[in-house]
Order: structure tokens, then sequence, then C-alpha cells
């Protein structure tokens, strides 16, 4: 029987130390902070070692390590509270921004109707990709030819003579031959078995415990295969198997970011952590895209300058908003500011105003300062300023992700009004 999970929650940029307690009790003790720094020496991004402690970075999402789940949550105010409460409100906001920008739509029951109650970024994907096999299996696993080689009381395909000679002397009723075979062994069966057999071996969310032993039971038993990033990059979706495609999206990102554990076999990790910079770019792209009263563009480069002899260099904004009456670039920054952004950023924004013609140029933040406005300076040097416009925007959560979307929608199209 699989040891109970221990959940602990923590916002970005947080630090967890030795023998620190959380909620139920959890205690974060010597044998979990030795299994982290085991992890971190795969060269993790997610988080950095500080004496008898770890310090969460940039990164959101869940890591299990073992039986020890850490959810590390966005923090989108200085002034919010680190209490309970407030992690497991913005544990439910972090899922449900995932949700939006993945744009989940479970066939078998929508992905706003989950059947069980998502307590982590891991619950979230692992039920998705339970729903997901589910209904393929319910529709009906896709078959595909693929070329076997073998005996066979009957003659199939080509005979293969040298083999024939060396294996069938004796047993001259037996033909060795090259054929196809049309059944569901193909490589999308595989990367699913193997994700299942992962979900079978990590998971510790008892809701959904019997759904995944009911898949391997249900779903044919596939040859192992090393999956690698490059075997996710060749696949290629036909009509017939354009089903999968939400199924295989899952499926990459469990298995390339599982590290089993192959010295003492307990303490095997998932970490799926994302940048929170790019989901935030990505929310707010996603957002925008809602509203059919503009056309929205994301990360639109164009060429900024070419050494001799070397490549050229790109500009590339965030978002750039167009309407009838010109071009908006917004760039988001998911960083805790008041009225005073880095200098890099200005400059970035001048650059943009001249390159992409814009009619304004804004950086977008998380929070509820008030919007500041800013002109850049002639470049002549006359100090007087200019009608280019830079200006710093801000908006906060409030009660729900789909409200704080329809508020972006509406407070961008008030800017550029």
């Amino acid at each position: 029987m699989k040891a109970k999970r221990e959940h602990i929650r923590v916002f970005e940029h947080q630090t967890i130390v030795l023998n620190q307690r959380f909620e139920d009790g959890v205690i974060f003790d010597e044998t979990k902070l030795e299994a982290f720094v085991r992890f971190f020496g795969k060269g993790v991004a997610y988080y950095s070692l500080i004496r008898n402690g770890i310090q969460f970075n940039e990164y959101v999402g869940a890591i299990q390590v073992g039986n020890t789940l850490i959810s590390v949550l966005p923090k989108a105010d200085k002034r919010l509270k680190e209490d309970e409460s407030e992690k497991k409100k913005w544990n439910q906001v972090m899922i449900d921004m995932l949700r939006a920008v993945h744009g989940f739509d479970v066939k078998a029951s929508s992905s706003s109707h989950l059947k069980i109650k998502n307590n982590s970024v891991l619950d979230l994907y692992f039920e998705l990709l339970v729903l997901e096999v589910e209904y393929l299996l319910h529709r009906g696993l896709v078959k595909k030819y693929r070329k076997t080689e073998g005996n066979l009381n009957a003659l199939k395909g080509s005979l293969q003579f040298s083999q024939q000679v060396s294996k069938n002397l004796v047993h001259k009723e037996r033909f060795f031959t090259k054929h196809s075979t049309y059944d569901t062994e193909h490589v999308l069966h595989v990367i699913l078995y193997q994700t299942i057999q992962v979900l079978n071996r990590i998971n510790t969310n008892s809701a959904l415990a019997g759904r995944i032993n009911a898949l391997l039971l249900n779903f044919p038993e596939m040859p192992h295969q090393k999956i690698t990033e490059s075997i996710f990059d060749k696949l290629v979706f036909n009509r017939k198997s354009m089903g999968y495609m939400k199924a295989i999206e899952i499926a990459r990102l469990i298995l390339l970011h599982y590290h089993p554990d192959l010295s003492k076999g307990r303490d095997d990790v998932l970490a799926l952590m994302f940048d929170m910079n790019s989901l935030w770019e990505q929310f707010v792209l996603v957002s925008l895209r809602k509203n059919k009263q503009f056309n929205v563009r994301g990360q639109h480069s164009r060429y900024f300058w070419k050494p001799e002899g070397g490549q050229r260099r790109s500009i590339r904004p965030d978002i750039i908003v167009s309407t009838k009456d010109g071009n908006y670039v917004l760039d988001t920054k998911w960083k805790l500011v008041a009225d005073k952004p880095s200098m890099e950023d200005i400059r970035q924004m001048y650059a943009y105003h001249h390159y992409f013609d814009a009619n304004k140029v804004a950086l977008l933040y998380p929070g509820d300062a008030p919007y500041v406005t800013g002109k850049f300076v002639d470049i002549k040097g006359q100090n007087q300023l200019t009608d280019l416009e830079c200006g710093l925007l801000f908006t906060q959560y409030s009660d729900s992700v789909k409200n704080w979307q329809k508020r972006i929608c509406k407070e961008i199209k008030y800017w550029i009004n």
C-alpha cells in the first residue's frame, strides 16, 4: 500500500528550511531535504540550495519526490499573506490559469466538470490524461500497419530465404517471412501505455487509483521503448489519429519530466513546473484573443541588428494588438513593481515603439496599482517630450480566472481607446 501523500504549499521565491512545519502537521525533515538535494544534482532550475533548506525561483507548478508533493504558487502581491487560505486560493488560480492557457477540451467530459477535486497541478494533469485515454478506449483504439518478421504457418508477405534456411531446416511446415501486421501496436499507444504505468507508480491520489488500474487492465500491453523528446517531435497526426493529440500532449509533459529513482526506488520525481513569466504572457495572450474586436499576435519578430559576417539579431514583443487605428504593443512582466520599471524594460519598449510603428506601448504587471503613463523624450536632446507614449498597466485577480480574463480584455480596450 502506498504511503499517504504529504502536501506542502509555498509561494514562488519562498524558502523552506529543515524541520519547518506546514499544514496537517507535515514536517520538511532531513529525508525530504536529502531527496530534493539529490534531484537538484540533475541540474534543475526550479529552486536553489541554501543552508539546511531550499529556495524556489520564478517557476510555479508541482514537484513530487516520493510521497512528498510541493505546490509552488504564483505571488501577485507583496502584501499577500502567506497563510493556508491564501495558498489554497492561489493554488486554484494557478490550476485555472494552466487550464486556460493549454485550452483543455476533454472529450469524455468537459474539463470544467472533472470528477475529482484537483488539489494540485499533478492531480489536474493526471485526471486529464485518464479522461483522454478512457475516451480513446471507449471510441476504439486506432490500428496501423507495421512491418514484422517471424515464423508463420502460412506463407504471408515475402519469404526471407536466409532465415528460412537457418531457422526452419527441420520445421519445413513453417515460413519465415517479412509481412505487414494491422494492429494497435504503434508508437502512440506505446507512449500512452508507458504514461499510464508512470501514473500507476507515482499517483498518490486515492480518487484516481482505481481508474488508473482499470486503464492498465483494459489498455493493450505494449513493448517497452525509450521515449525521448525526438520521438515526440517526429510524430505526425492524420485524420484517424487527430483525437490522440491532447492525450499525447499531456503524456509528453509527464514522461519528459519524470525522473525514476533507480537506486532506492522510493524517491521517483515528477516536476511539472512552468516559468511564471511565460505562463503570464500566454495567459494574457489567450485572454485577449477572446475579444473579437481586435487582432492579437504573440511573439512577432523583426530583425534589429546584424554584425558583419554574423547572424542577424531580432526583437520580439510579447503581444501586438492591432485595430483599425494602428498597433499597440504589450510586454507582460510577472514582477511586483509600483511605478518604477527597470531601465532595460523602458529601453526595450522604446525600440518596440519605432520598429513596430506602435501608437502606444505598455508594460503589463499583476497588481492593483493605478495606470502610470509617460512620454519618451525627443532624441535630439532638447528635453522636449514626444507623442510616443509608454505606460505601466496593472491588472488584479479578484474572484475567478474567467472574470480576470474578461477584465484584462476590458482594461486593454480602455487603454487603447
